[in-house]
């Protein structure tokens, strides 16, 4: 960075907006990997113009920018190197204004997914998204990755939950798009542009939410199993049933489940071990009392007609708690080494083929190895994890990324809520058309021209 550019950005930003060298270096990279910050510039913008004059200069002086916000991202999208600088969020974390009668809230792109859920449910609403993350990803990051987590059958992903935002380009011009309206056909929805981009086409700063109002009852229960094609039918049975209340539908194959409820694992078993599959229930209602009996009804008849062979429902908070531990644990899987994690998309009536091949797959070419499957998976979202050894080779990673995504069905997805960053760019062609990546291409190269946004995150640089 030149010392013209570095003088005017410390100009823009003050002494509290600017960190450099060693301050910046000790700073970590990401939450989920180790390492910190390769870099020796940060700024730390609290304001949308303030952003807009640092990328005006940026742009003028051909410097490659790098926003972050709660760096919790699992593709590698905010990676850094020598000399870039870093665009922060961590002091734009305002909550403007909350309108319950709308149901709207207007925030800054730092604010955590934490504090705008709480911040919500002060007010009687919910704000809807959640994640293991909640804690330090953004809204911002949350909006550029267009992320997913545990609630999209019922709420669907990030997307869904924007009714407007502000963004800045990459020459510092500021689109301010916020839109407070559930319903506004005026032209191109410019701000579907920057959800999902990764920061690569311009830099979210303001963001118009949808919150729902919150739910006076919710019911959680573990069920357990006996083979695929009892889940699926569970699964149609109780969002049919639950009359649109269904919010979760996760699933643990066996080999996660004993990972995380026998010792070692830091859980207790809720349901006894040895099933192949636990299914994690939750319904968000309006009527404590009828929801829960329905609850009840709904499950006991699924165990008479043989789709469930056991359950237990949650009966207090603490048990409530206990049994979304068991699934929010991933942490665990790192307990036997180094270890690869996949975050892709797969049509349910293909599921179960699609688990049985690459997990034998994998089991011949690694006899002694771990693989863990659990998902969404009433949006058909699935996460496997594999684990070869104490450490993992490039070349063990190459096999195991051939045999994953080279089973993958041509309707399925590389990516289902994590994003593509760096880690998956080599494999964007398996889920998207060559035209489509030529019109994505096209994209970057009108709204940034020079490319300085996040350089080699989603496509080529």
């Amino acid at each position: 960075m030149s010392p013209e550019l570095k003088q005017q950005l410390q100009s823009i930003l003050g002494p509290a907006g600017w960190l450099e060298g060693d301050d910046v270096l000790a700073r970590p990279a990401s939450v989920a990997r180790p390492g910190t910050l390769q870099t020796r510039y940060l700024a730390r913008p609290e304001s949308t113009e303030q952003v807009s004059a640092v990328l005006k200069a940026c742009h003028a002086a051909g410097q490659v920018v790098v926003p972050q916000g709660g760096i919790s991202g699992l593709v590698r999208g905010a990676d850094t190197q020598p000399d870039v600088l870093v665009l922060s969020t961590e002091r734009m974390r305002r909550i403007e204004e909350i309108d319950a009668t709308q149901r709207i809230a207007v925030v800054q792109s730092g604010v955590t997914l934490q504090a705008m859920q709480e911040a919500a449910a002060a007010e009687g609403l919910l704000f809807p998204l959640d994640l293991g993350a909640r804690g330090s990803a953004t809204l911002g990051g949350n909006l550029s990755t267009n992320a997913g987590g545990n609630r999209v059958i019922r709420y669907g992903m990030t997307r869904a939950m924007v009714l407007g935002l502000e963004a800045v380009l990459a020459d510092g011009t500021v689109i301010s798009s916020m839109n407070r309206l559930l319903k506004n056909n005026t032209g191109y929805d410019l701000k579907q542009l920057f959800i999902g981009a990764e920061g690569t086409l311009g830099i979210v700063t303001r963001i118009v939410l949808r919150l729902w109002e919150a739910p006076a009852s919710e019911q959680v229960a573990l069920a357990a199993c006996s083979g695929f094609d009892q889940v699926v039918d569970l699964l149609r049975r109780v969002d049919r049933q639950f009359g649109g209340a269904l919010s979760a539908f996760e699933v643990m194959w066996r080999e996660y489940y004993d990972l995380i409820t026998l010792p070692p694992g830091p859980h207790r078993a809720p349901l006894p071990n040895g099933r192949p599959l636990y299914v994690l229930i939750e319904s968000q209602g309006g009527d404590r009392e009828a929801d829960a009996a329905r609850f009840e009804r709904v499950l006991g008849e699924a165990i008479e007609d043989g789709l469930v062979d056991d359950v237990v429902i949650a009966q207090s908070d603490k048990e409530v708690q206990g049994i979304w531990a068991i699934r929010d644990s991933v942490t665990e899987m790192g307990r036997h080494g180094e270890r690869i994690s996949f975050d892709i998309s797969v049509p349910l009536p293909l599921m179960k083929a699609y688990v049985e091949r690459i997990r034998a797959e994998i089991a011949q070419r690694y006899p002694l190895h771990h693989c863990w499957v659990l998902g969404h998976l009433g949006d058909g979202n699935l996460h496997v994890v594999v684990n070869v050894g104490p450490t993992l080779s490039p070349a063990d990673k190459e096999t195991i990324e051939t045999i994953v995504y080279g089973a993958l069905p041509p309707s399925g997805s590389v990516s289902a809520e994590h994003g593509i960053g760096v880690a998956k760019r080599p494999h964007l062609g398996r889920s998207r058309s060559p035209e489509e990546i030529a019109l994505m291409r096209l994209l970057k190269n009108t709204l940034d021209p020079k490319g300085i946004l996040n350089p080699g995150v989603i496509l080529e640089a």
